[in-house]
């Protein structure tokens, strides 16, 4: 059982539900990650999913407390590694990747699969860092759609310290840079499932910071698009909650424009 000093509050619950991502350094050693890098460079082929027999030491990342303390709070106690797994290496002179989900391109309020990135070596966007688009997990498109966009004005890039984790939503909308570096950039990809549904939060819930703290759900704007759009976004969000919680119901108005203040009246107009 994972000790409740290392599973996620509601807080960073509400963020994840809003951008679909997180960013998060464990603090491994100096020397562990140097010791993944080096057999990573030392790969004469791409083992594909059986990385792990090759770099042994990857198990210590996922077995890591405060790892499985945010897999255990996004998917439940029982949730399992899935046995697909893969060394990305974006090589120097690389071209970028098309926009893609690596889920079902479909609409749902879920989180069924927790995609788990490691790099072993700090990132500069210079070396091809992986590219997302924060909340895009609750829109579709077709892949061939997805495939002709280009840059958002709204995408972040996942320039990170050594021994990073980037926990994405599987379904988000994410790619692969250009490397203009002269160094090989490598990720490490590991899924995780969930296996139950919630009856209740795996996390360290607490219903007044949770209502404190709710308020996002309905006034975040992450992706900015169309406001009929955002209604959408806003409805997946809280159904999102209600399957993560088992369906806790907060006391909490659902208005977001209950009591916001008009713009000042400019007087010397009139």
């Amino acid at each position: 059982m994972i000790n409740n000093k290392f599973l996620l509050d509601d807080k960073q619950i509400f963020e994840f539900i809003i951008n679909g991502y997180m960013v998060f350094n464990p603090k491994f050693s100096a020397d562990f990650n140097e010791t993944i890098l080096q057999k990573a460079d030392a790969l004469e082929t791409n083992p594909g999913d059986n990385i792990l027999d090759e770099i042994p030491e990857l198990n210590n990342v996922w077995g890591d407390p405060k790892v499985k303390g945010i897999l255990q709070s996004l998917l439940g106690a029982t949730y399992t590694m899935n046995s697909h797994r893969h060394c990305h290496m974006n090589e120097p002179g690389s071209i970028s990747q098309t926009w893609h989900q690596d889920g079902l391109n479909e609409r749902h309020h879920e989180i069924k699969t927790v995609l788990g990135m490691y790099y072993p070596q700090k990132v500069t966007n210079k070396m091809g860092p992986t590219a997302m688009v924060p909340g895009t997990h609750f829109r579709n498109a077709p892949s061939d759609r997805l495939a002709t966009y280009g840059n958002f004005k709204d995408q972040i890039l996942g320039t990170v310290e050594a021994g990073s984790i980037i926990f994405l939503h599987y379904d988000i909308w994410h790619a692969a840079t250009s490397n203009t570096s002269n160094k090989t950039r490598y990720m490490f990809k590991f899924l995780f499932n969930k296996n139950s549904p919630a009856t209740s939060p795996s996390w360290n819930h607490n219903p007044t910071q949770a209502v404190k703290h709710f308020g996002l759900l309905l006034t975040t704007q992450v992706c900015k698009s169309a406001q009929s759009d955002f209604y959408k976004e806003k409805f997946l969000r809280e159904k999102m909650w209600d399957n993560m919680t088992g369906g806790i119901k907060l006391n909490v108005s659902r208005d977001a424009w209950s009591g916001k203040k008009r713009p000042k009246k400019n007087t010397s107009m009139m």
